[in-house]
């Protein structure tokens, strides 16, 4: 039998677009031979997937669950927001999800590699699922937290999507943080957790418009440490004022329920990647051509 070699698997995953667990077993089935590992991969509509894999895939859902006390969150995208609406799709979703909170994976490439309840493994079977629904389809990116008072909360039907870890208190307290954290967006937890580099950037910012409008240059110092200390308490997540009572902070709630806020995520659904504007008439039509 002739030897199947990384750069051969790398070399036909990148003509077909299939999976790498694929991409050897058709390698295999074909002794070796280039033509016949992509014609397997045809057969079995594996190869389908290379036709979309240059497309953008920014819509999608951000599904949760909570299962034996683990919290997950995980985003999976599409390339339009009929498939995002698509009951197969959102169903999808949701089981990936709750194979990540039972696979516990440590990153998406070893998530690739877990067997899902139909056989497959992950990457085989979102193959499958390109195959199956016709566009490009990719799971983007997961958080999986455990052990203490854990909660989830998604809004917009998908579009944000937050995972809370708590020390103590209850998993109500725990989703109205869920609730929060989606409605507000903050970058930190504490100021513990802000990056310097931000700090300083903001310094340099606000340095630069105090010079600009005239100000004295021996208060400029401490002008700017008073506009950073207010930037702080609005993006970190514990001085925040809560969105259902204003009147205190997240910081006096989570005390006045004798928990601790031990970390959390928050996902918004196609953030970070460049959208592809395209005519809504052109979409449905190749919705309809498929």
């Amino acid at each position: 039998m002739a030897e199947i070699t990384a750069a051969l698997v790398k070399e036909l995953r990148e003509k077909t677009g299939a999976g790498m667990l694929d991409c050897k077993k058709a390698l295999s089935e074909a002794d070796g031979d280039l033509d016949g590992a992509i014609e397997y991969l045809r057969k079995k509509g594996l190869a389908a997937a290379a036709k979309k894999a240059d497309r953008i895939a920014a819509e999608g859902i951000v599904a949760a669950t909570v299962k034996d006390g683990v919290g997950v969150i995980i985003e999976v995208n599409s390339e339009t927001d009929f498939v995002a609406k698509n009951d197969n799709f959102t169903a999808y979703a949701a089981e990936m999800a709750e194979l990540v909170a039972d696979a516990n994976p440590a990153d998406i490439d070893a998530f690739m590699a877990v067997t899902a309840k139909n056989g497959e493994t992950v990457e085989a079977y979102l193959n499958s699922m390109v195959a199956k629904i016709g566009e490009k389809l990719s799971i983007r990116r997961f958080a999986r937290l455990d052990g203490g008072t854990v909660a989830t909360y998604i809004h917009g039907g998908g579009k944000i999507g937050v995972v809370v870890k708590l020390e103590g208190g209850s998993t109500e307290l725990a989703k109205d943080i869920c609730l929060h954290i989606a409605a507000s967006n903050p970058k930190y937890l504490d100021s513990s957790f802000v990056d310097a580099a931000f700090v300083e950037k903001e310094k340099e910012i606000y340095t630069a418009k105090l010079q600009e409008q005239g100000k004295p240059e021996n208060m400029i110092p401490k002008i700017v440490e008073g506009q950073v200390a207010k930037l702080l308490k609005e993006v970190c997540l514990v001085s925040q004022p809560f969105v259902k009572d204003p009147d205190t902070t997240i910081e006096k709630l989570v005390a006045a329920n004798g928990a601790k806020i031990v970390t959390y995520t928050r996902f918004e659904l196609g953030e970070g990647i460049e959208k592809k504007q395209e005519n809504f008439v052109e979409e449905v039509m190749k919705q309809i051509q498929k």
